[in-house]
């Protein structure tokens, strides 16, 4: 992942513009003359170290956040205090929506690691989306991407045998990793193991069993978190064999 510097995140983004994830973001919808706008909606504030909330659930929603760098993970508590994880968040991605149509947060958002995170107050949204048609457009198709997204969640955990899950999330990660110009075959994953059970929902010794299995059988090779998917090909057409197949969400 990309590393993080100790200063705070204005002094590593003065401007939207001059980020170099400028091409997954905002500023995708937003024309070169209007970039002032945007630069003066967000706040960019100091790192969050890891296991620190961006917000947590209940909380007023007041802004939507984007991934600077770093990994988010975003997490419910249920009545009886079990934690079930809902999505991970790579550098180029908006969370936080979530809390938009009941006003607040329905989960916590914690950091994975050290993560910058730059803030949008959703007023300030609000008020840039009414001058620039593009950019509501933008936030719409963010919005339809996160209900698609659960909706893909619940097949691919109803549907789906336990390598597929895993396999299924290696790709998606794997197409994450290809549109911030990354490798698609080699990357750190910024999950756990306990968390990548948590969210596919496994057990923790079911994804070890797995991963030992799928290492092998040569289709990945694994060093700590680092990871390779050796035959990208081979993974893609085991999981179209399976007619309910979907792709793992983040």
């Amino acid at each position: 992942m990309d590393s993080i510097p100790t200063r705070s995140l204005h002094a590593i983004s003065s401007s939207c513009d001059r980020c170099s994830l400028s091409s997954l973001c905002l500023p995708l919808a937003v024309g070169t003359g209007d970039m002032s706008l945007l630069n003066a909606a967000v706040k960019r504030e100091t790192p969050y170290d890891r296991g620190s909330a961006v917000f947590t659930q209940d909380a007023t929603f007041e802004s939507c956040y984007v991934v600077k760098s770093g990994a988010v993970k975003t997490v419910r508590i249920s009545e009886r205090g079990d934690e079930k994880i809902l999505g991970f968040y790579l550098p180029g991605e908006m969370f936080g929506l979530d809390g938009l149509t009941g006003e607040r947060y329905t989960s916590s958002a914690i950091a994975l690691e050290r993560s910058a995170v730059c803030e949008i107050p959703f007023h300030r949204l609000e008020e840039l989306s009414r001058e620039l048609p593009h950019l509501q457009h933008y936030l719409f198709r963010l919005m339809s991407q996160e209900i698609s997204g659960a909706e893909q969640l619940g097949m691919l955990l109803s549907n789906n045998t336990a390598e597929e899950r895993i396999i299924s999330m290696f790709l998606t990660l794997s197409s994450r990793q290809a549109r911030r110009k990354l490798s698609a075959t080699r990357f750190r994953l910024p999950m756990a193991r306990g968390e990548i059970a948590n969210f596919l929902g496994l057990a923790l010794e079911t994804v070890s069993r797995v991963l030992s299995r799928m290492q092998k059988q040569q289709q990945i090779r694994l060093d700590g978190r680092d990871i390779e998917l050796l035959d990208l090909d081979a993974l893609q057409r085991q999981l179209r064999q399976n007619p309910d197949f979907c792709v793992a969400t983040g």
